[in-house]
């Protein structure tokens, strides 16, 4: 009897973790999630009501308009947060990699640093991080 190449025998093997192991579980993981969600929707009561049909707000009955007008500058400064906070978590990094980075890695985040004081000086020139009222307005 002539045997499997050894490469095969690995693969297969549930000993050896490898990406047919993971496949396989991934299937196995999907077939569940549509068998359960198939049975749910067609052995699940379904009764509908006024209460079940109104939005749950942590016990609270909700009144008027779920909308409300935030002051724009509100967002901005939320946006230019997330922009320069993920600068600083790039930037530290790059401190921690940078005797592995060497100069290319020094030049590359100084590329990056000099295009993100671009960006808060284009930023500060139009006036984003004002809050009160526009100067050229009045």
């Amino acid at each position: 009897m002539e045997r499997a190449p050894q490469h095969l025998v690995e693969a297969l093997s549930p000993w050896h973790p490898n990406i047919f192991a993971l496949g396989v579980f991934a299937s196995i993981v999907l077939v569940l999630m549509g068998v359960i969600l198939f049975l749910t929707s067609r052995l699940g009561v379904k009764q509908e009501s006024c209460e079940k049909l109104r939005p749950y707000e942590s016990g609270v009955i909700p009144t008027g308009s779920g909308r409300f007008n935030y002051p724009v500058p509100f967002y901005l400064v939320a946006v230019f947060f997330l922009i320069f906070d993920v600068e600083a978590a790039f930037i530290f990094s790059w401190a921690v990699a940078f005797h592995e980075l060497g100069w290319q890695g020094w030049l590359r985040i100084s590329v990056f640093i000099i295009i993100l004081l671009i960006s808060l000086f284009y930023v500060w020139r139009k006036e984003g991080l004002e809050w009160g009222p526009s100067r050229g307005r009045n």
